[in-house]
């Protein structure tokens, strides 16, 4: 599988202008190309602060450790895309062995077809009957494209059923129940409530029900124990649908969960799965690897309970300059909430760039307090050298909602060098 080189291509003739912050103004009129191919210095080549980088150390590192991690638990992968919208993060996935790549959204997947992703797991159960318009006709335009889509309720099996009849779907649109947990986010709550969805796909000519599937991360008070419960259930109903002939003519059974937070309590589980009638595409779907953080999921990857099997790298990197130091133990950030997440906690600073002759020292003794919509509030002891001009780089909590502040990225080396741009759409 592989994303269209020449839709990728396409996007090094962007003109770079003032849709992209933090991206150098004397590049105006340049091609994203062109600017590329100057390997611009990020301290010293024009770049404006706040602008956040990703490290292309840590994401080679990161996209080869899952790559060798799922094959080595038997599992094919469909990286959730919803973290970064990045059309060129899904080429080097799919690269690195990933079976297809996971939507959220129709949205998501219009701009997936639009870079030739032929294998998408969307997640979710779709409703909008313009959007189930528009499934059909991209199935019914390539042969070749698969598209697996939850379905949670018999309300939503006939909603489906109707939009894609409504549309001469050709083929139909394979569908997976997913199933919730109590107090949980979406799906059925019980094996009853899934064997009724599973009758209502039966009876639709539109759809073919071929497999389970569910996210774990949503279950209320999760810990490794009642995950464990959770996916076992998962693949018990897979077991019991299997039994009642209900994926009779299937060429393979999907069974799919994982986030990034417990996917190897999934890969567990999924290994205990007894042999069905058809292979089993044990498809795990976690997202945040690629980039993996300086919070959250650092905090909770399973590779910190694993230290053994590896460990991913943060690729993010907020770089800031100090502007305001108008009291003792405080100072201002040029960058706030419309350039840094803090949904899942504040940047963390980590690095001091001397505005006056580039050297760098650790961060240690500053912490963000609170973030304005452009500034970050510091505290720091009232004798740190901290001063107006100064470049400060934080590490972010949460990928996903930092993605999507910033439409184009630089990649920088560990010599300061940008070597490429990643572009997002959001």
């Amino acid at each position: 599988m592989a994303v269209a080189d020449d839709a990728l291509a396409r996007l090094a003739d962007e003109p770079v202008d003032h849709r992209f912050k933090g991206l150098p103004p004397d590049a105006e009129g340049l091609t994203v190309g062109a600017l590329t191919a100057q390997r611009r210095s990020l301290f010293t080549g024009g770049f404006t602060t706040p602008v956040l980088t990703l490290s292309a150390e840590a994401l080679d590192h990161n996209l080869a450790l899952m790559e060798r991690w799922s094959a080595g638990h038997g599992l094919a992968f469909a990286p959730h895309g919803k973290t970064s919208m990045a059309p060129s993060l899904f080429a080097r996935q799919l690269a690195h062995g990933a079976w297809g790549i996971t939507a959220a959204m129709p949205g998501q997947v219009r701009v997936y077809r639009a870079f030739g992703v032929r294998r998408i797991f969307l997640a979710n159960q779709v409703v909008d009957a313009a959007a189930l318009r528009w499934l059909a006709g991209e199935l019914a335009a390539d042969p070749g494209f698969r598209l697996v889509v939850y379905v949670d309720s018999v309300r939503g099996v006939e909603l489906m059923d109707a939009a894609l009849r409504g549309a001469g779907a050709g083929r139909p649109l394979d569908v997976v129940v997913e199933l919730g947990a109590t107090g949980g986010r979406t799906g059925v709550r019980t094996a009853a409530d899934a064997g009724l969805v599973a009758d209502a796909v039966a009876g639709a000519e539109t759809l073919r029900l071929v497999g389970v599937a569910g996210y774990e991360a949503e279950i209320p008070d999760a810990d490794e124990a009642r995950i464990r419960a959770w996916v076992r259930d998962l693949t018990s109903l897979a077991v019991e649908f299997d039994a009642a002939g209900r994926f009779a003519g299937v060429e393979e059974i999907v069974v799919s969960a994982g986030g990034s937070s417990w996917f190897d309590a999934v890969a567990e589980v999924f290994g205990e799965l007894p042999e069905l009638s058809a292979p089993v595409l044990k498809l795990l779907r976690s997202g945040a690897y690629v980039t993996h953080d300086d919070g959250q999921y650092r905090r909770k990857t399973p590779f910190a309970r694993h230290p053994a099997e590896g460990a991913l790298r943060p690729a993010f990197r907020l770089w800031t300059q100090c502007v305001s130091r108008p009291e003792p133990g405080r100072a201002y950030l040029n960058a706030g909430k419309r350039d840094a997440p803090y949904d899942l906690g504040f940047p963390e600073a980590q690095v001091v760039r001397s505005g006056r002759d580039g050297a760098e020292r650790p961060a240690d003794r500053m912490t963000v307090t609170g973030l304005a919509d452009q500034h970050a509030f510091v505290t720091l002891p009232d004798d740190d050298p901290l001063e107006v001009g100064d470049w400060v780089g934080l590490g972010i909590s949460h990928p996903c909602t930092a993605f999507d502040k910033w439409p184009m990225i630089p990649v920088v080396d560990a010599g300061g060098t940008v070597t490429e741009y990643v572009r997002t759409f959001f």
